[in-house]
C-alpha cells in the first residue's frame, strides 16, 4: 500500500502474527476491514493519513496474518485486538470499522470503553432484524452481491472492483480462492449464519462518541440497522449518504473522508 509501512506484530507469545499497515501523522486511528480483507482500502486510508497516524491491521487468517486457529469466538478475537493495541503501544484510539470490521469495532468499544476515544461504524453488522435480514453472502449470486454492494452496479467504483479481478485463468483462480478464505476466516468463523453474537447485550457499555455512516442504497446491511445501532448507543449520530451503498468510503470518498476526519479530530 503506497505510503504505508507494513509491520508484522506478534502477540500471544508469537502464536498470532498480524500484518499492520501504518502511515500518516497525528493522533492514532485504527481501521478495521470488512470480510473481504484489504480490497479497496487504499484511497480512504491515504486520505485519513493526512490527519492521523493510521493503523490498518489485517485479521489473522486473512492475507499473510497468522494465528486464526488461536481464536475461538468473537470475544477471543476482540481480546486479541486489544492485545495488538498493547503491542503497538496504543492506549486510546479513534476506531473505524466497516461492515464485519464494524462489528469488531463495536465489540472492542464495549469490552474496553477506555481504549476508544471516538467510534465510527460504517455499514456495520452485529445486530439482527428478522424482517430485514443482513445479506447472506454465501447464498447470494455475484449479481446479487454487486447490486447490494454498489449504488450503481455498472458505475465507476463497481467497474474498478471488477477490474481488480485478474483475467488470466490461474491468477483469477488464486484470487477467488483467497477471497473465499478471507470470507471463511471472518464471516464464516465469527458471524455466520446470523451476525448476532450477543453484541446487543453489551453495546450499552460503549461510551465513546459514535458516528454511524451508511449508504442509503446499502443492500448488504440495510440502513434501518443504523437506527438500531443509534438506539442502543447513547448520543450516537447517523449520517446517511446519497449515491452510496455498502462501500460509502469508495462511492462517496468526497463526503466520507471529511465526515470521519471532522468527527475524529
Amino acid at each position: 500500500m503506497a505510503g504505508h509501512e507494513l509491520l508484522t506484530v506478534e502477540t500471544r507469545g508469537g502464536k498470532i502474527r498480524t500484518q499492520v499497515y501504518k502511515g500518516g501523522q497525528g493522533a492514532p486511528l485504527v481501521w478495521l476491514h470488512g470480510a473481504l480483507g484489504v480490497s479497496g482500502w487504499e484511497p480512504q486510508l491515504q486520505a485519513l493519513s493526512q490527519h492521523f497516524t493510521v493503523y490498518a491491521p489485517v485479521q489473522p487468517g486473512v492475507g499473510l496474518s497468522e494465528g486464526l486457529e488461536e481464536l475461538d469466538d468473537v470475544w477471543d478475537l476482540t481480546l486479541s485486538y486489544l492485545e495488538l493495541f498493547d503491542a503497538l503501544d496504543l492506549q486510546q484510539v479513534a476506531l473505524v470499522g466497516h461492515s464485519y470490521g464494524g462489528m469488531l469495532a463495536a465489540e472492542i468499544a464495549a469490552m474496553a470503553p477506555e481504549r476508544v476515544s471516538k467510534l465510527v461504524l460504517v455499514g456495520a453488522v452485529g445486530l439482527w432484524l428478522d424482517d430485514r435480514p443482513v445479506l447472506d453472502y454465501w447464498a447470494a449470486t455475484p449479481k446479487e452481491q454487486a447490486k447490494a454492494t454498489f449504488h450503481d452496479p455498472q458505475g465507476l467504483v463497481a467497474q474498478m472492483a471488477a477490474a481488480a479481478v485478474p483475467t488470466e485463468a490461474k491468477a483469477r483462480n488464486d484470487y477467488l480462492v483467497a477471497t473465499i478464505i478471507n470470507i471463511a476466516a471472518t464471516l464464516g468463523k465469527f458471524a455466520w449464519p446470523i451476525p448476532d453474537k450477543g453484541l446487543k447485550k453489551r453495546i450499552h457499555r460503549i461510551k465513546a462518541p459514535t458516528l454511524l455512516i451508511w449508504g442509503k442504497s446499502d443492500g448488504v446491511v440495510p440502513p434501518v440497522y443504523a437506527d438500531q445501532f443509534a438506539a442502543r448507543i447513547a448520543g450516537a449520530r447517523v449520517e446517511l449518504l446519497d449515491g452510496a451503498a455498502h462501500v460509502p468510503y469508495l462511492e462517496r470518498l468526497d463526503a466520507f473522508g471529511p465526515l470521519v476526519t471532522e468527527f475524529c479530530r
